[in-house]
């Protein structure tokens, strides 16, 4: 594919006709991939609103990457419900300004790439641990031991325990409040005042009291223990902003709960849909393991290996493209906002979403296939396909990119080389389909049996 031209000047185009009072909320809350994909239709730039309040939808990449980059300059972080508060509290994801920038300061030197690499041993020794408990012929839910293995590294490199009931008890509450905070975004909920109590916010407080109570335990127990030690909430607990002054231990807490969810939620469905896709691709699932049967010969993979399993990269990234689990992006118009030069009103609420632009043919040769081989790059050095930038924004983009992103990538790259360079995974042939919730999840459990590796 050739590189997009710069978006022209905006031609803002009308969304559905909406109902009264809900907009196009209903529409939206029935299956929002497809209405974001009916938006992208209609052009780059289209007029909705989401309850009372007028919204745009923008498609371009060079639109997305102005959202993207211009963010806490000409556009806002904006209030994403009371559910999503709930849970992740004043982390450095929903914070603004002066207090983001000093929570992102502190939060991001755990995880640049010095400290992921120390990490990294953790992640394949977990992930040859699962290995070595699976069996030629065995029948498992690929969504349950993906979920238990990420818990697993999740808690190990996180807080620094490796007992089973931390990892239950946070996983599921963390299961929970995932579930409801998608309810709460794509029904009634959102357009709720907060004040108005739904059995489904009285779910999302239980659940966040577990988590709380979890996460003050293992604070209590490295406040009293060995404060040198390796984990990311050790680091937190270290950290001191420019003034001397430490986290809160309410700051701990949204932090650490931010952190698990990146750890531990994105990481596992991504797993998920790879498993998904390798079974109904078995030309992908052969080059995948020629790859590692080539660079990694007899030994388990490491942080050493992951620049030279380009392949495997590329099967991550493709699935990161098809089924993004973070879904949509938004931000709230500043006075004197912009898109591709044309003006956007102040408190205007502007939507992109990665799975429409993920899978626009207009960057993408054949976008719903399965291709790990458009990330790669030739002899000569050129890629094989020439896709724009922001055309693939899995993990957001600009000042607020994930700060665990190479947390991320670096952790399902050495899971998958594990496991796939033993197993292969034959998934029952039923179609499954993503649900949008916090992140994008299958709709069913997701049945395999497992296949030694001669």
């Amino acid at each position: 594919m050739e590189s997009s031209e710069r978006v022209p000047t905006p031609v803002f185009a009308d969304g559905p006709r909406g109902v009264p009072f809900l907009g196009n909320l209903p529409a939206f809350g029935k299956d929002p991939l497809a209405f974001f994909e009916q938006l992208r239709e209609r052009g780059d730039f289209v007029r909705w609103r989401f309850g009372g309040k007028q919204c745009l939808f923008i498609a371009h990449p060079d639109t997305v990457g102005e959202l993207l980059t211009e963010v806490e300059r000409s556009f806002d972080q904006p209030d994403l419900g009371i559910a999503f508060r709930t849970l992740l509290g004043d982390g450095v994801i929903v914070s603004k300004g002066a207090d983001w920038r000093r929570k992102r300061s502190l939060v991001q030197p755990s995880v640049r790439p010095k400290q992921v690499r120390s990490y990294a041993a953790t992640m394949a020794e977990c992930a040859v641990g699962l290995a070595d408990s699976w069996a030629d012929g065995r029948h498992i839910d690929v969504k349950k031991e993906m979920a238990a293995l990420t818990q697993l590294i999740a808690v190990r490199t996180i807080f620094g325990v490796d007992t089973a009931a931390d990892a239950e008890a946070i996983g599921q509450a963390m299961d929970i409040a995932q579930r409801e905070i998608g309810a709460e975004f794509s029904g009634i909920g959102a357009v709720l005042p907060d004040w108005v109590p739904t059995p489904g916010r009285a779910r999302i407080k239980r659940a966040t009291a577990v988590i709380d109570a979890e996460v003050s335990r293992v604070v209590s127990r490295h406040r009293d223990g060995d404060t040198d030690r390796p984990d990311l909430l050790s680091r937190l607990l270290a950290a001191r902003d420019e003034t001397g002054a430490p986290l809160s231990d309410r700051e701990i807490r949204d932090e650490t709960v931010t952190l698990y969810i990146g750890g531990h939620e994105t990481t596992s469905s991504t797993l998920v849909w790879t498993w998904y896709l390798l079974s109904r691709n078995p030309r992908v699932r052969d080059a995948l393991t020629e790859e590692l049967d080539r660079v990694l010969a007899d030994h388990e993979p490491g942080y050493d290996d992951y620049a030279s399993l380009t392949y495997t990269q590329a099967v991550i990234k493709e699935t990161l493209r098809l089924y993004p689990t973070i879904w949509l992006l938004t931000g709230l118009a500043k006075e004197g906002a912009t898109l591709g030069g044309t003006p956007v009103p102040a408190g205007t609420r502007v939507w992109s979403s990665q799975w429409a632009t993920h899978r626009d043919p207009r960057w993408y040769g054949d976008p719903e296939a399965f291709r790990p081989e458009r990330w790669l790059t030739g002899e000569d050095g050129e890629p094989a396909e020439e896709i724009p930038e922001y055309a693939w924004f899995p993990f957001g983009g600009g000042p607020r990119v994930c700060l665990g992103t190479r947390f991320a990538l670096v952790e399902a790259v050495l899971v998958l080389a594990v496991l796939a360079r033993r197993y292969h995974l034959d998934l029952t042939p039923e179609e499954i389909h993503p649900v949008p919730s916090l992140t994008l999840q299958p709709d069913r459990d997701v049945l395999a049996t497992i296949h030694a590796r001669a």
